[in-house]
This record gives C-alpha cells, sequence and structure tokens, in this order.
C-alpha cells in the first residue's frame, strides 16, 4: 500500500452486495463465513525453487516457500532488486518466460485475459521473519482468517502489504497461464504502475494485489493530491503583530481544513475529503534577513469529486505564498456488477466463504490503472490490511493458499 510519504493508507469500508458500503470509518467489515479447513489445491501447482533453504517446517509448497523467501529479502521502495531476481527465478522454473524492466518491474507476459499485478516493494522496517503458531491476538485481530489456535503465520515486513498479495498472484499466474507484473515504487512514486500504463495496452481485465482478505474484493479507492506550500517574509521582532511566512502558512492550511470539513459529522470517510499537513520547516534565513517556511500537505479525494476540483478549492485559500503541487493520482469506484467481480463472488462463495466488497480510504496503483484503462478491475489480496505498515504485520499461511486458490478459479473463468 502507498506511503507517499504518510501512506496510502488503507482503512477499508465494508460494503454491502450492492457495493455502496456500509458508512464505516474504520477497518470493518461484514461478518464471514470462512472455514477453518485447509484450501484445496490449486491445479497446476508451480514447481519448487530453493532460493536459500531452511524453510520452516510450515513453508511446505512452492507458494509458502516463495512467500517467506521474499518477505526475508529487504526490499524497501528503490531497493527492489534482489526480490525481483527471486520472482525471475520463480517463473522461469515454471517455464514462464520473465524478466526485469528498465524500471524494476518484473513482466512475466501470457493470456491477458486477465493482468495480476502487486507491488515488489515495502515501507521500510526490519521484523525478524518468523513462522509463529497462531494465538489468541491473532484469533482477534484478524478474525476470520486464521483456522484456530496453532495455525501457521508467517512475521515479517511486507507479509501482508504486499508480498501475501504478490505471491498468490505469482501462482495463480502460473497455475492458469495469465499475464504478471510484479510493480517498483508503489510505497513512493508508483514509477512501476505509471511506466506499466505508457508501455503496454490495456489487458481485458487487471486484477490488482493489496490486502483485502481472502474473502473480500476492494472496488473503490479514494485520490491523491500532495502539495508543498511555500513562503517568505521579511523578518522582524517577534513583537510585531504582521504575521510572518510561518503564520501565513497555518492561517492558508487552516482554511483549506474548514473547506473541507464535512458538514455532517456522520459522513462516511470514504465520501470525505480529508486533509493532512505532514511535515513543517520554518525559520530565519541564514543571513537573518528573512523567514522562510514550508509545508507538505496531503489531500484525499472520494470519487464523487474530482481532483480539479479540489485542487481548486484548496488554492482559492491563498492569500500569498505559493502551492508547488504532485501529479495527483484520481479516484476510482469500480461496479460491483462487472464479470470479473461477479466471477470473484462465485470464487470466495465456492472457497467457502462469505464476500465481502470493500471500499479503501487510502489510495493504490489500481487508481493509475483506471485511470488509463478501460476495463474491469477490483483489488484482492490475502491479508488484514490494518497491519499494513505495523510492526506486528503478519499473514497466516493458509490466507496465502486460499487466496491463490480464488485467484487461479477467476482466472479459469475467464480464460
Amino acid at each position: 500500500m502507498t506511503a507517499a510519504p504518510e501512506g496510502h493508507s488503507e482503512r477499508s469500508e465494508a460494503g454491502d452486495d450492492s457495493g455502496r458500503g456500509s458508512g464505516s470509518t474504520g477497518s470493518d467489515s461484514t461478518d464471514s463465513d470462512s472455514t477453518d479447513s485447509d484450501a484445496p489445491d490449486v491445479p497446476g501447482t508451480p514447481t519448487d525453487v530453493v532460493a536459500g533453504g531452511g524453510y520452516p517446517a510450515a513453508c511446505d509448497t512452492p507458494g509458502r516457500k516463495l512467500l517467506y523467501d521474499l518477505v526475508s529479502i529487504p526490499s524497501p521502495s528503490g531497493e527492489e532488486s534482489a526480490a525481483a531476481e527471486r520472482l525471475v527465478d520463480f517463473f522461469a522454473a515454471n517455464g514462464r518466460e520473465a524478466w526485469i524492466d528498465e524500471v524494476g518491474n518484473v513482466r512475466a507476459p501470457a493470456n491477458d485475459a486477465v493482468l495480476l499485478t502487486s507491488h515488489l516493494d515495502t515501507v521500510p522496517g526490519d521484523i525478524p521473519v518468523e513462522v509463529r503458531p497462531a494465538g489468541d491476538e491473532d484469533l482477534c485481530a484478524i478474525e476470520g482468517l486464521v483456522g484456530g489456535p496453532g495455525e501457521p503465520v508467517l512475521w515479517g515486513r511486507g507479509a501482508v502489504d504486499a508480498t501475501g498479495p504478490l505471491v498468490s498472484m505469482a501462482v495463480a499466474a502460473v497455475a492458469a497461464g495469465v499475464s504478471f507484473v510484479g510493480v517498483a515504487g508503489e510505497e513512493t512514486d508508483s514509477r512501476g504502475a505509471r511506466h506499466l500504463v505508457a508501455d503496454r495496452d490495456a489487458p481485458e481485465a487487471v486484477v490488482n494485489g493489496e490486502p483485502s482478505g481472502w474473502d473480500g474484493i476492494t472496488l473503490g479507492y479514494r485520490g491523491f493530491l500532495a502539495g508543498t506550500y511555500v513562503n517568505t517574509s521579511e523578518s522582524g521582532h517577534s513583537s510585531r503583530p504582521e504575521p510572518n511566512a510561518i503564520q501565513h502558512a497555518i492561517d492558508w492550511w487552516h482554511g483549506v481544513e474548514e473547506t473541507f470539513t464535512p458538514t455532517d459529522p456522520d459522513t462516511p470517510v470514504f465520501e470525505q475529503v480529508t486533509t493532512k499537513p505532514v511535515s513543517v520547516d520554518g525559520g530565519l534565513t541564514d543571513d537573518g534577513l528573512a523567514v522562510e517556511t514550508t509545508m507538505d500537505v496531503q489531500l484525499r479525494v472520494p470519487p464523487a469529486r474530482t481532483v480539479d476540483g479540489i485542487h481548486e478549492l484548496a488554492e482559492g485559500e491563498l492569500t500569498t505564498g505559493t502551492v508547488q503541487w504532485q501529479e495527483p493520482i484520481p479516484p476510482v469506484m469500480e461496479s460491483p456488477r462487472t464479470d470479473l467481480a461477479r466471477a470473484f463472488r462465485v470464487a470466495i462463495r465456492g472457497a467457502g466463504g462469505d464476500v465481502r466488497l470493500l471500499r479503501k480510504t487510502g489510495t493504490s496503483d489500481m487508481n493509475l490503472y483506471a485511470a488509463e484503462w478501460d476495463c474491469p478491475m477490483v483489488t484482492y489480496g490475502p491479508g488484514d490490511s490494518s497491519l499494513d505498515h505495523a510492526p506486528n504485520e503478519r499473514l497466516p499461511l493458509s490466507e496465502l493458499d486460499r487466496a491463490a486458490t480464488v485467484l487461479a478459479d477467476v482466472c479459469w473463468e475467464r480464460t
């Protein structure tokens, strides 16, 4: 899930089967009926590729071993090359052509009836990689995602965001013979996704990989607008009443916050424009003749609004100073009635799940794909998104297995 720099935070709001959402503002979801049994084997199970060896006993399938390897390889944004090479080896061992392109994406083209794509990079953070039996805290934190106490759970940075989704897609892509791309830089500038949409034609359908839980599909994300306010004022004694550049920055931001404060306090977060300053720097210049300030800010834009409209309103609060805006990411809201969404509902129910339709208050690469490609798409992947970027990031291994089965079923249905 993208952090730029505060993060494409993935608080989720569950919806009913109409896809309109429940109005929750937290990581809430509808109840699910997940089963305690192991997921069925995926036909066309990939060949094992042993990179490091010494796997825990629970890492007894190619997919689980691939996950263990990739979580064990540090891959913060900009340092994805070792993880990318491991993924290329996995595809090569299974008779699939794969390569690393000029921006660091892993490309494994095949049947374009479905493009499975997730990101290679993670946020920084050193979490010791180990497999532990699930305890009571797992049952509380990831209700419905584990079979019970004692089930193996993999701990490590990226297990949820988004190496777990990435691996489930790699396994399904090999099993079903569909296209796959592991993209670089999602947690910072989405350089991999931006390159992908500029470099290839639209597939027939896209499944973007982010944690939704094996029984959930994400249909909507808010957009993202980031900028830096810059101002300079003459220096003067602090007893003078005239505002300096720092005060001007604060005044502008207060105006922006008031502009986007919802009139109805019960408005769901997904439907709000939320505003957040993420860094402020200011003070006297080195020569002591002026006061300078910069303030980095982020705004999240719901699908009911446009990024251009939000930009115009924020600019309208300026009385002095300027804002240097970054390239925006538009919001997205996909229909729950596409053939792709229907295929997921059928596959999840076939695996014993109670389907949850989600919309996320953050932003993902699916926003960029939807802006450029006119085809059905959803976001899907194993894991509890409340553990994104967290110091206790972890994934039950059966969650990985179930997600890979669902993905393969969806791909077979479309091919």
